[in-house]
Order: structure tokens, then C-alpha cells, then sequence
């Protein structure tokens, strides 16, 4: 091999075998040794690897768990909501006004600690009381998880090996939460390989130590170099005239807006008709307008982003306001029982950052949609979710419905899978039950990210009549949210989300 073909990084990383040609290393300990960054390793590994120079003997998967700052605060507290709630229930009869009176946590907490351990089996009503049902999965929050995992953490990260079973299912349930805001817990997953020379590879390293080939040679000679004389004590990197010249860049569209651009075509092609609206929304078509209960945890602060000035709408929206109020309550004509609350038409007109692009879903219902109808938006939504490689703070939801006499759950399923393969470009889709409070029967869609594994696209269902009559509207309506960024991760092979709005350019312009 010609010496001058190997990039200073190769060099770098090769004389880290210098002493050992024969040792296993790292990610972790090439980076230590050749005094460079992660990604640099990351670039020389590959380079060297390609080069039969180098090969990995062995691949090591880390999962470790580290407290988000809810977690931290519940570290704090010296309790969870689901542990207080039921170290008082243990106790005392208490009502579920009783704990949301207690400031420890706030409205919201109580009511998803509650709503969380009732659909668990482990708590339930007796005459507004809360009584435990389960005591041995009740004595785990009770006597064990403070003390056996909160307890636990300092500033860093723990493998989640050092836990035992029942700790690691609470910790896996709390991860994959919707809504990274709310989620105590943060379980990340890191892949760290192992490489050795080929024989090759020892052989070149021999040919790089005769020739004294360190790394630090220079490869650009500027006019500072000869100003000062310093050019005459360097050592310069052999010019390689068989090396390719630089690519010629030319402009293009940003990548993630020409995904956009692209779906949009497609959704209109399938004959759907797109739904636009303010990025600021009332609580009432954002929440209440979808039947999601006044006491719904997703309506926390730590959930939405609220508007701060003006607070609120100026008036409440007729005829849809009153009869959506009427389903909450009691059912209306609906035949259900409704959520069986006071509604409060003053939260009704907060005005929030619209979370869900199903607000604009709810607006087309009740602005007596064509029917048979297909609809769908791009819209733009916030949510203070913690940002990491699958979670952003604002994103783009492709949201849509069909509504029809013919229209049932079959047809939301084919739909589902049609566009988690030709737009999201995805080969393994798989289908997940869900629950959301606006839909009956609810699933979630998720695809097979070639790195991340298993990612949640979004969720669907059939929207509930206490949803769709108070709006004026009859016929059976299949309904969809997707994560339009979480697909272009996969159409575009994208691995951390924030790359969607990278300002790295190579990346934006080596990006299909």
C-alpha cells in the first residue's frame, strides 16, 4: 500500500496499535489514544475498515437508564405520584379530590397516577374512595421502588443490568412513554465495537512506524507558513496525484423540505384535501373538541405550551361548545355516560400552542365536511417533550381523516400501511394497541428504523361518536396522527432527528 493513500486520522489511529499490534480496542480507548473526536474515530475506523486494514471482533449493546428531570424531582420528593397516592390509600380512605389537593404534585400528576394504577388492576373506586386491589404489585411502589431505584442515582447514568426484573419492567413501561416530558425515566441504547489489525493492517503499521508517519503532517502549505519560516522544520504529507478531485456541489432543496414537499404531492394525488390552520389554539378544539377529559394529564403544563398573553379566547363557540360540553358531562345524545365531570368552560378557552394536529381534524368535522370525504394536514405541532434522537419540541404531524358510510377499521389499517411503505419508505411496519381518549379502537404504527430499531410513526383509530355527533357528524370517521420527522428519518436514513435541522452542510448535502 502507498503510504501517502492513508488520511492523518488512519495514521493516528494505527500507531495506536503501536505497542500491541495484536490487541483489541475500543471506540472508547482509539479515541483516548489517538487524541481525537468521536466522530473522527467514527470516520477513520470505517476508512481503515474498508481498507482491510482494520476489522470488529466484537460489538457490546449498553442500556442505561439516567433520571429525566420529573424523575429528579420525584428523587426530591422521596416519591413518585403512583407511591404517594398509594401509601395514602393504604392508610385512609381518600378520594381522588383529597390527593389532588395535596401540592406535592400537580392536578395533572394525580390524575395520570391514577388513571395509570386503575388501568393496571391495582387500584379501583369504592364509592369515590380509592381502594388497592392488587396488594403485592401495590407493596412495590409502596416499600421498594424508592429505596431500590430512585434512591440509587447520582449525576450519571446506570446500566440497567443492575436492577432486578420488576424495576426494569417499571423502567421500560415509563420509558416508551408518549411525551418524553412527562417520563421519569430516560433508557438509551449504545452500541461500542471492538477492532483489531488484519494482518495487513500490522504489516502497514510496521511500514508507518519506519517511515515516521505520526499524523501531524502537514498537508497544506499556507502563506503564514512562509512568512514565518515555519514550513522549513514541517514535515509534509506526500501529494497522491491518483486521489479524486473534490465533488463539484451544486444547490438543491433542503432535504427534509423536499420530503415534505413530496408528501404533500402524494396525499393529493390519493384525492385528499388539505387542512390548514393558526398554530395557536383554544384547549376547546385542541382537547375538549376531541373528548379528551378537562382532568387529562396531557393538559399539564409540563404538556403544552401556554400562551401567556392574551390568556384566553374571547368567547366560546357555538352550537359546538355547548354540546360538546353536554357529551363531557353526561354523554349527550351520544349513548355514553361522558367522562361524568363539571365541565369548565374558562379552561375551555385557554390558549395553548396547538399539540395535536387533530384540532385541525376536529375543525373539518365541525364545517360539515364532504361525505364521503378525505382530508388531511401537515401540521406543525408543540409539545415540551425532552429532545434526544427521537423527540423534538416542535414537529410535524401528518394528520387526516376519512369519513363515509362504508369506512370501517380494515380501511384505516390498509391506509396505515400504505403510507409507512411509500412514504416513509419503511420495509417492516408492524401494528400496536393503543389507547387515546378520541378513538374506539385505538392502534399505534410503528416501523423498523434500521438503527433505532422499533420507532412509533403515530397513532389512529376510529373516532368516537361522543367526538363526531356533538360536531354535527354521523358516519364512521378513521382517523391518523403520524410523525412526519420520525419518517423521514427512515426515507432519508437518518438517525437522530435533529439532524432534519442540522446547520452541519455535508450533512445536509450528502443527505438522498
Amino acid at each position: 500500500m502507498d503510504l501517502a493513500s492513508l488520511h492523518a486520522l488512519e495514521i493516528r489511529i494505527l500507531r495506536v496499535y503501536e505497542n500491541n499490534a495484536s490487541a483489541e480496542q475500543s471506540d472508547a480507548q482509539l479515541q483516548k489514544g489517538a487524541g481525537i473526536g468521536e466522530g473522527q474515530v467514527r470516520r477513520a475506523v470505517e476508512w481503515l475498515i474498508s481498507k482491510h486494514l482494520l476489522e470488529v471482533t466484537g460489538e457490546n449493546t449498553r442500556a442505561t437508564v439516567s433520571l429525566t428531570e420529573v424523575g429528579r424531582d420525584f428523587a426530591t420528593k422521596g416519591a413518585t405520584p403512583e407511591t404517594a397516592l398509594l401509601t395514602r390509600a393504604s392508610a385512609e380512605r381518600v378520594g381522588i379530590q383529597d390527593l389532588q389537593a395535596d401540592a406535592r404534585f400537580d392536578r395533572g400528576a394525580w390524575g395520570s397516577a391514577f388513571g395509570g394504577l386503575k388501568k393496571d388492576g391495582i387500584i379501583d373506586l369504592d364509592k369515590g374512595a380509592v381502594v388497592i386491589v392488587d396488594a403485592d404489585r401495590a407493596s412495590f411502589f409502596i416499600d421498594r421502588l424508592m429505596p431500590e431505584f430512585f434512591d440509587k442515582f447520582s449525576d450519571t447514568g446506570i446500566e440497567i443490568d443492575n436492577f432486578p426484573g420488576d424495576v426494569v419492567q417499571y423502567i421500560e413501561a415509563n420509558a416508551r412513554k408518549r411525551g418524553g416530558g412527562r417520563a421519569p425515566v430516560r433508557l438509551d441504547e449504545r452500541t461500542e465495537r471492538v477492532y483489531c489489525l488484519t494482518e495487513e493492517g500490522r504489516r502497514v503499521l510496521v511500514e508507518v512506524v519506519k517511515a515516521n508517519l505520526t499524523g501531524d503532517e502537514v498537508s497544506r502549505l499556507t502563506p503564514e507558513m512562509i512568512q514565518k519560516g515555519t514550513w522549513q522544520g514541517a514535515s509534509f504529507r506526500r501529494y497522491d496525484l491518483s486521489i479524486k478531485p473534490p465533488r463539484v456541489l451544486i444547490g438543491k432543496h433542503h432535504p427534509y423540505r423536499a420530503y415534505l414537499d413530496n408528501v404533500r404531492r402524494r396525499l393529493m394525488a390519493l384525492g385528499f384535501e388539505e387542512l390548514k390552520g393558526s398554530l395557536v389554539e383554544t384547549e376547546f378544539w385542541n382537547m375538549d373538541a376531541l373528548f379528551m377529559p378537562q382532568f387529562h394529564a396531557a393538559r399539564n403544563i409540563h404538556d403544552a405550551y401556554y400562551i401567556t398573553e392574551p390568556t384566553q379566547s374571547r368567547a366560546a363557540e357555538e352550537p359546538h361548545f355547548s354540546r360538546v360540553a353536554e357529551a363531557h358531562q353526561n354523554g349527550g345524545d351520544t349513548g355514553s355516560r361522558g367522562w361524568r365531570y363539571e365541565f369548565n368552560p374558562e379552561q375551555s378557552r385557554r390558549l395553548i400552542l396547538r399539540s395535536q394536529g387533530t384540532a385541525l381534524s376536529a375543525r373539518a368535522l365541525a364545517s360539515e365536511p364532504n361525505i364521503p370525504g378525505k382530508y388531511f394536514a401537515l401540521a406543525r405541532c408543540f409539545r415540551p417533550d425532552d429532545v434526544d434522537a427521537t423527540h423534538a419540541a416542535d414537529f410535524f404531524q401528518a394528520e387526516g381523516i376519512v369519513l363515509g358510510e362504508e369506512i370501517n377499521f380494515r380501511s384505516l389499517l390498509g391506509l396505515l400501511k400504505l403510507f409507512a411503505l411509500e412514504i416513509a419508505q419503511a420495509e417492516d411496519v408492524r401494528y400496536v394497541p393503543d389507547y387515546f381518549p378520541f378513538t374506539e379502537p385505538s392502534v399505534e404504527l410503528q416501523a423498523k428504523h434500521p438503527v433505532l430499531g422499533w420507532i412509533e410513526l403515530g397513532g389512529a383509530g376510529l373516532f368516537r361518536p361522543e367526538l363526531t355527533r356533538p360536531l354535527g357528524v354521523d358516519v364512521p370517521v378513521i382517523a391518523w396522527g403520524l410523525g412526519v420527522d420520525r419518517m423521514a428519518m427512515v426515507a432519508l436514513g437518518i438517525n437522530d432527528i435533529r439532524d432534519l435541522f442540522s446547520t452541519d452542510l455535508d450533512l445536509v448535502r450528502n443527505t438522498r
